[in-house]
């Protein structure tokens, strides 16, 4: 009588499930539902006689398979069970998109290798990105001999001055002895500073208009009462306007190598100054001589100063002034 019953109780689980897999499932072929296994009074084990105290407990696995099945028959055809409930819920997003300020915004996709410059519009690298956030808090250059910052020196005039300064102090370190705009402007100040070191010096000036000249001269810069020059055949002056950094040495023909006083600081003579700062460093003049041959250093004979520098030269790594 038992035994009866379970077979029927199986049976009709086993046809309900079938009816319902057949209806429900969209695949094409789907794999037909487990048999029930018959009771068979020589096989006692524990999960007969749990299955046959709650007969639902044998369907627990032929349900798990069943969900397995129909995982992988989605997996293999997306398109198929797409439902009407899932293709109305894109065209709400859909629509919230086009009427909502918040997504008036595109959504691009940014990958980890490349992205888009908003700024410029051009694409860069990550790696790219980096080296320009880098670049933009460093220096653009260094030099290095060069123990101070200037607003003078650039790359070329650099090299430039490098190659020309005496052998002297080539491999010396360059100190800044004086700037106006950290020792404001006064020539007495530069005549004390440039006590600081002994031996050949560089004076760089420029004007309102971009020209960047200037001269060797000794230090210390030792002032006179009256017009009397000083200096050695290793004096030169310089100036960038023409196009690249040009040199002047001297000629022979005069030993007016540089000339200091309390109010006055010039180089060369013959003619004209060859360069000729003020008491106040705040404008200067400028013009052919004989001393170094040279043409006007600067864009006008009469100049306004924008800046004016002294360098010394020293073999210490380090200088307190």
């Amino acid at each position: 009588m038992m035994y009866t019953f379970k077979e029927k109780v199986t049976d009709r689980f086993t046809r309900f499930f079938a009816d319902s897999s057949h209806s429900s499932s969209p695949s094409p072929s789907p794999s037909p539902p487990p048999q029930a296994r018959p009771y068979s009074e020589g096989e006692k084990t524990f999960s007969s006689y749990f299955s046959y105290i709650n007969p639902s407990a044998g369907f627990d696995r032929y349900i798990s398979n069943k969900h397995q099945h129909d995982l992988k028959s989605i997996q293999e055809h997306p398109a198929l069970y797409r439902t009407a409930n899932s293709v109305a819920l894109d065209e709400s997003l859909e629509d919230c998109a086009k009427s909502s300020p918040v997504c008036d915004k595109k959504v691009t996709t940014i990958t980890q290798d490349e992205d888009e410059d908003p700024a410029s519009g051009r694409s860069t690298s990550g790696s790219e990105v980096f080296e320009e956030a880098t670049n933009r808090h460093s220096p653009q250059k260094t030099f290095p001999y060069l123990m101070d910052e200037s607003v003078f020196i650039s790359t070329d005039l650099y090299e430039f001055l490098l190659s020309s300064l005496p052998n002297i102090v080539k491999g010396c370190q360059w100190m800044l002895l004086y700037s106006t705009l950290k020792h404001g402007i006064s020539l007495r100040t530069l005549i004390r500073k440039s006590a600081d070191l002994s031996g050949p010096c560089l004076l760089i000036v420029g004007d309102r208009q971009g020209a960047v000249f200037g001269g060797l001269l000794d230090c210390p810069l030792k002032p006179t009462a009256k017009r009397k020059y000083q200096g050695t055949n290793q004096t030169f002056v310089f100036t960038t306007i023409y196009g690249e950094p040009r040199l002047f040495r001297p000629t022979g023909a005069n030993r007016y190598y540089h000339l200091c006083m309390d109010d006055l600081l010039a180089f060369g003579g013959g003619g004209n100054f060859a360069l000729c700062l003020d008491g106040d460093l705040l404008s200067g003049t400028s013009g052919p001589c004989q001393t170094f041959g040279n043409l006007c250093l600067a864009h006008n004979e009469e100049f306004e100063l924008k800046n004016v520098e002294l360098w010394g030269f020293t073999h210490a790594t380090r200088y307190l002034t």
